[in-house]
């Protein structure tokens, strides 16, 4: 059988993880307990996601000439993805987070994108053939949108499933959100996108119906919006699905929609139905909140459907 492709466009990082008691108060300064060195930026996280559950996996982006660029590159030869369009920026460094990691999992993050802001559309059009010839094309929004925008051109021409993860939350060009066949919001993203505050299921079913009115009319033509401990809302213009989350005892947040994405990507390039592939990114979240790090807690397919065992 041939193996599912997916292509990524999006941002490679190295992650600076501190795990402390509570985040520090203006002008407090804190002891913290540990410090980690992690990859991650959300495209390589949903890249590694993928390439660990079987997808042959391209990456799109660019970082910097610099020690950080050099554990990257190792962490994407490792992963074995397709690094052949991820560039150097000699005029930029590469992408920071530093993330502080509380004991209840729960993390606040600040990202200097640094190299990812300077992806263009000409390094898209550079790897075109990657996207035409891709089941699935995964996007964020660490990298620039018209970036982003081109690389969707190029899908929607040759019939390649497009899932954009719209985060970090921004507002969103109409004539973007309605070339995107799944979008995959959380709570916050979903109230900017929408103008719809998520302060229960009612509600999120109201935002997602707004919402999967905005995307593409033809294909999947999906909202799949993330709720944290309450699950996922799956909304397609004939129904409304509500999908709960599973149960794990959570050591770190950070990498759970990454992990979502990943497995939903590869869950759809494999020819998986929508609800079912919901239903296994759902498994990959709750995968990734049980090991601390981004890129580390991205899951392979056994622990995944383990998870998924445990839960029937």
């Amino acid at each position: 059988m041939q193996q599912s492709k997916v292509t990524v466009v999006g941002s490679a990082n190295v992650d600076l993880v501190i795990r402390a008691e509570r985040m520090p108060t203006k002008g407090e300064t804190l002891i913290g307990e540990t410090f980690d060195i992690f990859t991650g930026g959300k495209g390589f996280n949903q890249a590694t996601a993928a390439a660990r559950l079987g997808a042959e996996v391209t990456l799109i982006g660019r970082i910097g000439a610099d020690p950080f660029a050099d554990i990257l590159r190792s962490a994407i030869e490792s992963e074995h993805i397709d690094s052949r369009f991820v560039k150097t920026d000699v005029e930029s460094g590469t992408g920071i987070a530093t993330i502080v990691v509380e004991p209840d999992g729960d993390n606040s993050i600040i990202v200097v994108p640094r190299a990812n802001m300077r992806l263009t559309p000409k390094d898209i059009t550079d790897a075109a053939d990657s996207i035409a010839e891709a089941d699935v094309l995964l996007l964020q929004l660490e990298t620039p949108i018209e970036t982003s925008q081109t690389a969707i051109n190029i899908a929607k021409a040759n019939d390649t499933i497009v899932i954009l993860d719209p985060a970090p939350a921004r507002p969103l060009p109409p004539s973007l959100l309605a070339q995107v066949d799944i979008l995959t919001p959380n709570a916050t993203e979903a109230a900017l996108l929408s103008g719809h505050a998520v302060n229960t299921l009612e509600a999120a079913i109201v935002t997602a119906e707004t919402l999967q009115t905005q995307i593409a009319t033809d294909g999947l033509s999906a909202v799949v919006l993330t709720l944290g401990e309450q699950g996922v809302l799956l909304r397609t213009p004939t129904e409304s699905e509500h999908i709960p989350a599973l149960s794990v005892d959570a050591v770190d947040t950070t990498g759970a929609g990454d992990a979502f994405s990943g497995a939903l990507a590869t869950a759809l390039a494999n020819g998986n139905e929508l609800s079912e592939a919901v239903r296994f990114a759902v498994a990959a979240g709750a995968a990734a909140v049980t090991v601390l790090g981004a890129t580390p807690s991205m899951p392979t397919r056994e622990k995944i459907e383990a998870i998924l065992a445990k839960s029937c």
